[in-house]
Order: C-alpha cells, then sequence, then structure tokens
C-alpha cells in the first residue's frame, strides 16, 4: 500500500514533480488477435475523445477523426503499425505515436477513406480486417465496398483491462493527487462550523459548489485536470450518484465526495469518501459501518489476488451491506456494482459484477455505498491493483466519518 501519510497530506508530494513517461503500446495483442481469428490487418478511427484511440496511439489530438491501421504479417511482411493523421499536427503525432510510421493526410479526407488507402497499398483490396465494435458507421462503409470483410473483436478491450508497470505509474500518480483533493475538502469540512442549519467556512456558507472549486483548484496545482469529475453531493443529494451541481450542507448530514481527475496521460484516478460534521450518529453512522465493513469483506476476497471470481468480490460486499438490514439492489439500500476497472477511461473492463476471474495488472475500483434519497448516502472507495497474491491500494487515504484536518 502507498505510504498513508504521503496521500493524507502529512508527506508533501511535490506539484511541480513531473510525470512519468507516456506509457507506450505493445501491439503484440493485435497480433494475436489477428492471428486467432486467420485476419490480415486490424482498424479503427476515431478522434482524441475516443478512449481506444488514446490508448492504440497514445495520440491525443485533434477532435475530429483519424485512422489507425495495423497490418499482421500474414499480409507477407513485417507487422506495422501506421497513425494517419492530419498535417497540421505532424510534430505532435510523431512525438506522441509509439509506432511505427505516422503518414500525415489531407485534412478534408475521411479517416476512413485514409484507413481504406493504407489497406490497399498492403493487401491490395481484399483481406479480413478487424474493427472493435466502436468504429464509425461510415467507417465500416469505406472499408467494406472497397473489398474487405469486416469482423468485430474485444481484442482492445481486453488489452486495456490488463495495465502494464508504466500504466501503472501513471495511475498511481493520479490517484496520489486525487487523494491530495481528498485531503483540502476534508480539511475544509474540519475546518467549518454550524450556524443553525448551514455549514460556515471563511466567513460564507458551504456549499457543495464552493467545496467542489477548492477541490479542483487542489488537483490542478497537482497536474490533473478534473474533467468535470468532481462528485460532491449533501444530504438527500448524496443519492444522485452523480451529482455534480449546487446544495447548502449542513451540519448532521452526510457529504459525500467522489473524487475522478484525469493525468496529462490520459489515466484517470477514482476515490470516494463520506464525512459529516456534528453527526447525532443516527442512520449515517450505521450506514458507514455496514459500508465499511462491506469494502473490508472485498478486500477479503481480493485477498487471494489474480484467480478470484470478479463476481465473488461483489457479492461478499452485498452479502455484508444486507447483513446490517439494508437492501441490495434497490434503494434505500446497495445501489450498484462494487467496483468496475479503471484506465484511460473511468469505467472500462472488468466489472465486478462479471464470472470471469481477475488477472494480475488489472484495476479496479472497490467502492460499496448505501443511498437513502429521503436520508443522504454513504460510500467509500479505493483504487486498487490485482496481483498475483493478492491487491494493491494505489494511493492510500484513511477512512473515518468524522472530518479531520489533512
Amino acid at each position: 500500500m502507498a505510504d498513508e501519510s504521503e496521500a493524507s497530506g502529512g508527506g508533501a508530494q511535490n506539484p511541480a514533480a513531473s510525470w512519468p513517461e507516456r506509457p507506450s503500446t505493445d501491439y503484440g495483442f493485435l497480433e494475436r488477435a489477428l492471428g486467432d481469428a486467420s485476419a490480415d490487418a486490424f482498424v479503427h478511427v476515431g478522434d482524441r475523445f475516443d478512449d481506444d484511440m488514446r490508448y492504440l496511439t497514445r495520440f491525443s489530438g485533434p477532435d475530429r477523426d483519424f485512422a489507425f491501421v495495423f497490418v499482421g504479417d500474414t499480409a507477407g511482411g513485417d507487422a506495422t503499425s501506421t497513425l494517419c493523421a492530419p498535417a497540421l499536427f505532424e510534430a505532435q503525432a510523431k512525438r506522441e505515436f509509439p509506432g511505427d510510421e505516422v503518414r500525415m493526410e489531407n485534412v478534408d479526407d475521411p479517416a476512413g477513406e485514409r484507413a481504406r488507402a493504407l489497406l490497399d497499398e498492403a493487401l491490395g483490396g481484399d483481406g479480413t480486417v478487424l474493427v472493435p465494435q466502436g468504429v464509425p458507421h461510415d467507417a465500416a462503409l469505406y472499408l467494406e465496398r472497397a473489398g474487405y470483410e469486416l469482423r468485430s473483436t474485444s481484442a482492445v478491450d481486453d488489452a486495456r483491462a490488463v495495465k502494464t508497470e508504466s500504466e501503472l505509474d501513471c495511475l498511481r500518480r493520479v490517484q496520489r493527487a486525487t487523494a491530495r483533493g481528498m485531503a483540502r475538502a476534508e480539511t475544509i469540512l474540519a475546518e467549518s462550523t454550524a450556524d443553525g442549519d448551514e455549514l460556515l467556512w471563511e466567513g460564507g456558507p458551504l456549499s457543495t459548489e464552493r467545496l467542489r472549486r477548492q477541490v479542483n483548484v487542489t488537483l490542478a496545482a497537482y497536474g490533473v485536470r478534473d474533467a468535470g469529475n468532481t462528485v460532491i453531493g449533501a444530504g438527500p443529494s448524496c443519492a444522485d450518484l452523480h451529482f455534480t451541481g449546487t446544495d447548502g450542507i449542513a451540519p448532521g448530514e452526510t457529504v459525500l465526495l467522489d473524487i475522478s481527475p484525469r493525468g496529462p496521460h490520459g489515466y484517470y484516478g477514482d476515490l470516494t469518501r463520506t464525512f459529516v460534521v456534528d453527526g447525532d450518529g443516527g442512520w449515517e453512522r450505521r450506514a458507514y459501518v455496514a459500508v465499511e465493513a462491506a469494502q473490508n469483506a472485498a478486500f477479503d476476497e481480493l485477498d487471494a489476488g489474480a484467480g478470484v471470481a470478479a463476481s465473488t468480490v461483489h457479492e461478499e460486499a452485498a452479502a455484508e451491506i444486507a447483513a446490517y438490514g439494508f437492501s441490495v439492489g434497490e434503494e434505500p439500500g446497495f445501489t450498484h456494482g462494487t467496483g468496475h476497472g479503471v484506465g484511460v477511461s473511468l469505467h472500462e473492463a472488468p466489472s465486478l459484477r462479471a464470472d470471469a476471474p481477475l488477472e494480475a495488472g488489472m484495476v479496479v475500483t472497490v467502492e460499496p455505498g448505501v443511498y437513502d434519497s429521503s436520508q443522504g448516502g454513504v460510500r467509500i472507495e479505493d483504487l486498487v491493483v490485482v496481483t498475483e497474491d493478492g491487491y494493491e491500494v494505489l494511493a492510500a487515504y484513511p477512512t473515518g466519518i468524522v472530518p479531520q484536518e489533512r
């Protein structure tokens, strides 16, 4: 586990420290996918908002479609990986793309047409091409009309689910920055004072929006951007799992903070804590105890490491929450899965509801929760990587319902 003092604010992470090198992508998984399917090439088309393209090319722009083409050695030569990018992005593409060749194309040519032309050079208009399910329809039509047989593949999703050491370095760094944002929020809550039915901080009412702005400033100082993912609810709005609105914060009600920023290489952090200022130990205390016990039950399952069925992690967490008298699958109670994968997407494979075994290198959230829209909500979430013989928390952060200065 990461050093708790560093994550919680006791040991300073230098905001000016350089980031790990940009992760590369080993295209061996595409060679294997082509071999298994007796296919000749792989093609994907998308823009910088397409996380599969971000993973395949490590290219962070532009906001219009570009193409990635991988031709296997079955075509008669060595396997080759090519990025077809608009000419205005030549320097950036050559700097960021880890593959064999960058081709600069006319910005007016459709990306699917550029991919088709490159395939024609290698395959002569005949062959089987693998594409992810998310390939744009127009790009698929360009390829099919040129005579290529298209087959869908999950190869990219499968490869993204298991992180390399360089990817884990990025995830650890983002998660440490996420913890600094959480520490800022917890400190503000600890410093706030009750005044009737509202909390005051530095001379004014404390709201979810005011707290969110403080978190986001801290995230920016540590080199990550909030990406619109700083979710903070208070009281009933805690039951809204993605609340980013403005709500006053009152003494005695739950304040749920789910912070999920994105780092410069595209990888996300994800951390959730729940606090109560001047609580009376009622519903929120019982819910917190149940959620904390559920997370510990999930960790106990993850202690087995690689090979444990993902679904058993969820089932044990859900069983623990049910043992405390809360419903599972409906409100009031535990209304979502125990966790999901995190990488260049905030939500990606694996799901802890799936029956498949977890593999070493998979990064997942562990985030049981209990919600009641008439009361509030409690969730505790940490980000872990599965190892051969257990798991590692990517950045430890203390738990506790009463906020402390960090």
